[in-house]
């Protein structure tokens, strides 16, 4: 693996959030200075390249992956289908442990289900089910996340006390969980299943 992949990978795992120098320094312990040249260098490449829908942004110090421009009509498109198409096992995964441990950071969501959330947490936003709700006064200042109104429309609840009564450290305890803490997963799926239905 090549300096520069390492630092694509890091990008890609970033997500939205994005990631410092600083932060790619700790992971690979290259040299700032080279670090800088690097993402210069990457992002020549994506630029340059016709076939790529990449590119990467900077703003305060903080480098992430972006789409460009010409991409848009499609992802539109794509982030504009229906709901009930769209709502994948990890989204649903990602939405109760949202809706249960809010607010919330990608990091605190990543280490309860053992994997990246980066990408379907952007997707649970763009369907605005899903939106910031602050920030963390720590380095990074990660963002924080919750549930939004159209969650409880969605879901038909009048607030978030109406969810189902789960046992919470289950939720983070994935070898040993709780049967109820499938309830609202659940809830979710027969709400899906029932939309299919009616089409």
């Amino acid at each position: 693996m090549t300096n520069i992949e390492q630092i694509e990978g890091l990008l890609f795992v970033a997500g939205d959030e994005g990631i410092t120098v600083a932060e790619i320094e700790h992971a690979t312990g290259f040299a700032k200075p080279a670090i800088t040249t690097m993402l210069t260098q990457l992002a020549t490449k994506y630029q340059a390249d016709p076939d790529s829908a990449l590119m990467i942004l900077s703003t305060a110090n903080t480098y992430r992956l972006a789409t460009k421009a010409a991409v848009a009509p499609v992802l539109k498109r794509y982030f504009e289908a229906p709901l009930t198409t769209s709502l994948s096992q990890a989204s649903l995964e990602v939405l109760a442990i949202i809706a249960y441990r809010q607010p919330l950071t990608r990091i605190e969501i990543d280490e309860i289900r053992g994997v990246h959330s980066g990408s379907t947490i952007q997707k649970l936003v763009l369907r605005q089910l899903v939106t910031e709700t602050g920030r963390l006064s720590e380095p990074g200042r990660p963002i924080l996340y919750g549930t939004t109104e159209l969650f409880l429309d969605y879901f038909g609840l009048k607030s978030l006390d109406d969810l189902p009564a789960i046992d919470l450290a289950a939720l983070s305890d994935a070898e040993h969980p709780a049967p109820e803490t499938d309830l609202f997963l659940n809830a979710f799926q027969d709400k899906l299943q029932a939309e299919r239905e009616d089409e």
